[in-house]
């Protein structure tokens, strides 16, 4: 017989996917951002440690920290998104109204609802779980920051080539990278190879929809490569971020009259983000139901406790040197609260 006692951590076992309110079943891991009382915590490290239920020899199942990570990213893209999703729908009703002029004097309401959305939209990084970019997309990789170098562009590197190019990020004397560029390589080509060169600075190449060159880097990697890009032969290089789609800072909605056209092109704006905050949503959805079926597979059963009372009480029933030695053993460190806890499991 070979059993272990473990003990439990205060609040509960770790890794527990719940199910939260107002979602069709959908499972939820505990998050860290979640608001715990002051004197529920200091009562509950005050009190002494208990034991966990006694387990067989496969051992509890363990689920990766990174694992948990992904989850925990996940629930918090969902809950931003569904707060996303809130604002746009009420957004496009008021745009609707306002173009059919159903709700005349609603300037205030809209001009607000707009205010609100752009401030959701700028706390994306922190409320987002990191996964959410800039166009409301998600992903199970953190988010990435698209960008553009200025005079990088794939017309200015194919006008140039032949030519190698070499790259730094980060500060003087810091690593380089370089690269060739031939005239008989396709704009593909020119961009894979960039990326391969790139790529080990964190920063990746690729072709846009108008086959231009962009590229990006993580969100969190952002700050400490946009102004620290060099090339060879031109030094530090300027960096554009490239704007998200949806830009509500922008729009012209405070006009009564003669705004048609700007309120047509924000109404435009709002249902287009729509459908991908709901495939967004999606998404996410789908990746916490899926960690909830790997968590589910992976739990051990309890052992039965009445069938590891038998194997014990046999053991100790043998007088024999090796047995008495092995019960020792395994009866070291065992305390009191121990032995109630496993008593309790009867």
């Amino acid at each position: 017989m070979d059993t272990t006692l473990r003990p439990t951590t205060a609040g509960g076992t770790g890794g527990t996917l719940g199910t939260r309110p107002n979602a069709s079943s959908r499972l939820l891991p505990a998050r860290a951002a979640d608001v715990v009382d002051d004197t529920a915590a200091t009562n509950a490290a005050a009190a002494p440690a208990t034991a966990a239920p006694l387990r067989g020899n496969a051992g509890p199942a363990k689920i990766s920290g990174g694992f948990q990570d992904q989850v925990a990213r996940a629930q918090q893209a969902l809950d931003y998104l569904d707060r996303v999703a809130t604002q746009l729908e009420a957004l496009k009703g008021e745009l609707t109204a306002k173009l059919a002029g159903t709700r005349p004097g609603s300037r205030l309401q809209l001009e607000a609802l707009v205010r609100q959305l752009a401030h959701t939209l700028s706390t994306r990084k922190k409320q987002g779980g990191g996964s959410v970019d800039h166009n409301l997309n998600y992903t199970t990789k953190p988010a990435v920051q698209r960008f553009r170098i200025r005079g990088l562009d794939i017309g200015n590197v194919r006008k140039s080539a032949p030519q190698s190019i070499s790259f730094s990020v980060g500060g003087v004397g810091g690593p380089q990278m370089a690269v060739n560029i031939e005239p008989d390589q396709s704009n593909a080509d020119i961009a894979r190879a960039l990326d391969r060169a790139l790529a080990p600075m964190g920063v990746h190449a690729s072709l846009d929809d108008n086959g231009e060159l962009v590229y990006s880097t993580p969100e969190s990697n952002w700050s400490s490569v946009k102004d620290s890009i060099a090339v060879s032969g031109r030094g530090r290089v300027t960096t554009d971020e490239v704007p998200a789609n949806l830009a509500p800072e922008l729009w012209n909605v405070s006009a009564d009259t003669g705004n048609a056209d700007a309120l047509r092109q924000s109404l435009r704006e709002v249902v287009q983000a729509l459908e991908r905050v709901h495939r967004s949503q999606a998404a996410a959805s789908n990746a916490v139901q899926a960690a909830s079926v790997q968590v589910a597979a992976a739990e051990t059963p309890l052992p039965d406790v009445t069938f590891a009372a038998d194997d014990f009480g046999k053991a100790a029933a043998s007088t024999d040197y090796e047995s008495l030695v092995a019960l020792t053993s395994a009866l070291v460190g065992v305390s009191r609260d121990r032995v109630l806890a496993l008593l309790g499991l009867r």
